[in-house]
């Protein structure tokens, strides 16, 4: 059986290969806070505090806790390419605040950037979060940086998803992990050139050792399943408590580091204790949002055309790996996703997480407009 958080930070069973049906899913809150475009950092950082409070009471953490906050730093590009440093910077304070000791904030960039092997290590996640302004955002809130590849290759250990997963290994996870009691998952919302989108599910790529991300992309006729198999590993399935994500700009095309940015007059912060159901809600944002790209941005080559999937994820492959496998490596078909009922990664999802959870929307201050909260509520029912 499968651990998941509960609304309460307690686990509860879920059978893995579960029933894709509705009433198979738990209920499940998302915390919805709505940001007006051009709004201070003070308002963004207290819709963060609303969202999280929406979706936990934090009842998990006990004094003196060390905490783990996992952004998207896969570029030195700023937020929406990268998480949103004002957000990190609020939730390390509301831990803070809640009692936690240690606050930890670490990843490792994308394989264009740097690369670690056996023999060594090229480019530094260092650089590209101070790039990004996350790094600066963690030090002024009081938390601490850490870039996995900076422990070097053996400073990994193997983790094992789902039984019946298309993993053909474990993953390689960062040791860090295994210090801290509570994982709290900060993505972004934003288009993925190769999976269609990058979300929750997603950001978990940035803990995998290279070996891990080479299987990943050379198989990667099953690349959307194994995004969603990854997230099932044993460390995340008992220590991850949210995930949260700041979506007043969104990357709407091509991504994850560049392409169209849309800012809505209302953005929104989502969070949730449910990966799976904070990424429903997610999609439906970027679905939402996507309807306002301009036709030129949105009929661009690079955003339409499976020829760039292709040679996009032979090139990653060969990056991480060399031409072998990357000769070797399956066709990827990124999904173009009408509904999020088409999403492969949250289908996937659905049957290895106990089933379609029945999201509740639930607006966590007034900037939220109630047609908003409706409409993505509707948008994550499953249909009739």
């Amino acid at each position: 059986m499968l651990l998941c958080a509960s609304e309460s930070g307690e686990g509860v069973p879920h059978v893995l290969d579960g029933d894709k049906s509705p009433d198979s899913g738990r209920q499940t809150r998302v915390g919805l806070a709505g940001i007006n475009r051009g709004t201070s950092e003070q308002v963004i950082t207290q819709a963060v505090r609303a969202a999280a409070e929406a979706a936990t009471d934090f009842s998990w953490l006990s004094k003196g806790d060390a905490g783990f906050i996992k952004p998207v730093n896969n570029s030195g590009k700023p937020y929406p390419s990268t998480t949103s440093p004002i957000a990190v910077a609020a939730m390390i304070e509301i831990l803070k605040q809640k009692g936690a000791g240690r606050v930890i904030v670490g990843d490792m960039s994308g394989i264009q950037y740097g690369k670690l092997s056996p023999e060594g290590l090229s480019g530094s996640s260092r650089h590209l979060m101070e790039r990004s302004g996350i790094a600066a955002a963690v030090k002024a809130a009081g938390g601490e940086a850490h870039f996995f590849e900076e422990a070097g290759w053996n400073a990994f250990y193997e983790d094992q998803p789902a039984p019946g997963s298309h993993w053909k290994r474990g993953l390689m996870m960062p040791n860090i992990l295994k210090e801290v009691e509570h994982i709290i998952l900060m993505p972004r919302c934003s288009s993925h050139v190769l999976a269609g989108n990058t979300l929750g599910m997603k950001a978990a790529v940035g803990y995998w050792r290279t070996d891990t991300r080479l299987e990943y992309h050379r198989d990667a006729a099953t690349l959307q399943e194994k995004t969603a198999e990854g997230n099932t590993v044993e460390t995340l399935r008992r220590k991850q408590r949210l995930v949260l994500s700041v979506a007043n700009q969104i990357l709407t095309t091509f991504g994850p580091d560049d392409g169209y940015v849309y800012q809505p007059d209302t953005g929104v912060v989502m969070a949730s204790d449910s990966v799976v159901a904070h990424d429903m809600v997610s999609l439906a944002w970027l679905l939402e949002n996507r309807r306002h790209i301009p036709p030129a941005e949105k009929g661009k080559f690079l955003n339409t055309s499976p020829f760039v999937v292709t040679v996009c994820n032979h090139w990653i492959t060969y990056k991480l790996g060399g031409w072998q496998p990357a000769l070797a490596s399956e066709r990827l078909t990124r999904p173009d996703n009408n509904t999020i009922w088409d999403d492969r990664t949250l289908n996937r999802a659905y049957q290895i997480f106990g089933g379609v959870p029945r999201v509740t929307v639930d607006a966590a201050n007034p900037a939220l407009p109630e047609e908003l909260r409706k409409q993505l509520s509707e948008m994550t029912t499953y249909p009739a």
